[in-house]
């Protein structure tokens, strides 16, 4: 046995004003992984944009801090030339035998723009003088 149920589609008044006087459920906002990716994204940007003015900034402070803090002046110095079996140990011993050698080592090599502490003989290098 089977049953068919028919509707009318009526509803009373009742049930009609009720209906339209509700709101509809808010739904909580559901972000996809790729949306949490670029909403993180845009946030951090400032701080991205923060972080690159601060390091440009500090080039020049950090060029002057190296200036200024020189024990020696850069104006003034004399060449020598390297001889055979010469060190650039030797050659800063030789310049200030009263100073840490490693800070008249890094002077000579900055007054020369040497990458590293390898002389070779006949090289010509400028060295700060002493007062």
């Amino acid at each position: 046995m089977s049953a068919a149920i028919a509707t009318t589609g009526f509803q009373p008044a009742r049930a009609r004003q009720a209906e339209a006087t509700m709101t509809p459920p808010r739904s909580r906002l559901r972000l996809t992984r790729r949306g949490r990716v670029v909403f993180t994204g845009l946030a951090s940007v400032p701080l991205i944009v923060w972080a690159f003015i601060a390091v440009l900034g500090s080039g020049v402070a950090a060029a002057d801090i190296d200036s200024a803090g020189s024990s020696f002046e850069a104006a003034s110095f004399e060449y020598v030339t390297v001889g055979q079996g010469d060190s650039l140990w030797a050659i800063a011993e030789s310049v200030d035998p009263h100073a840490d050698v490693r800070e008249v080592i890094d002077e000579i090599m900055r007054l020369n723009a040497l990458d590293d502490a390898v002389v070779e003989p006949g090289q010509r290098l400028a060295l700060p003088v002493v007062p």
